[in-house]
């Protein structure tokens, strides 16, 4: 039988949101080095070691955070999806 989690501890939620986070702008700001990496016609190594770096860190700590339940993941995203506003409204700016 499966176990639905439905409440979690404020602190909980806020390490979550900061895990998140810290993984969306790890990711975003590596997105944003392999295109310009694909600018400079990088070797398809370089560009495949990035790409991998990137997707597969982000698929093991969503993995990791999945086994605690239904909540922290949603959360976990929720962080991911704002560093992805906050770097891509940075990279505009700067």
């Amino acid at each position: 039988m499966t176990h639905l989690q439905l409440a979690i501890a404020p602190l909980a939620a806020i390490l979550y949101l900061i895990l998140g986070g810290a993984l969306g702008t790890g990711y975003f700001l590596a997105l944003r080095h392999t295109v310009r990496l694909h600018g400079e016609k990088a070797p398809a190594g370089k560009l495949a070691a990035w790409y991998g770096l990137r997707i597969g860190g982000a698929v093991v700590v969503f993995v990791l955070v999945a086994q605690e339940g239904a909540l922290p993941l949603l959360i976990t995203f929720a962080g991911f999806i704002v560093a992805r506003f906050l770097v891509v409204r940075g990279g505009r700016e700067g």
